[in-house]
């Protein structure tokens, strides 16, 4: 099973895949941290609002919604 790098904002409805890396720095980086977006966590896309932003993500049990550009800063292994 082959499997690719994306970033989560590219991910569509339904996919899965883990962290690899935040990109982000400063607070950003930190902020995402404390809201459970750690390298080797589990996501799911859940939705995309109509017009791209922001995303709605499962991590962790819980649901997270980031914007768009956010999202961007994070690569994730596409399962």
């Amino acid at each position: 099973m082959s499997t690719q790098v994306k970033l989560l904002s590219e991910l569509k409805r339904g996919e899965r895949g883990r962290i690899l890396k935040i990109g982000s720095g400063g607070g950003l980086h930190r902020r995402l941290l404390d809201m459970g977006l750690v390298s080797g966590s589990e996501i799911e896309m859940e939705r995309v609002a109509p017009m791209g932003d922001p995303i709605e993500i499962k991590v962790k049990g819980y649901n997270l919604s980031l914007r768009k550009e956010e999202a961007a800063s994070i690569q994730v292994e596409v399962t």
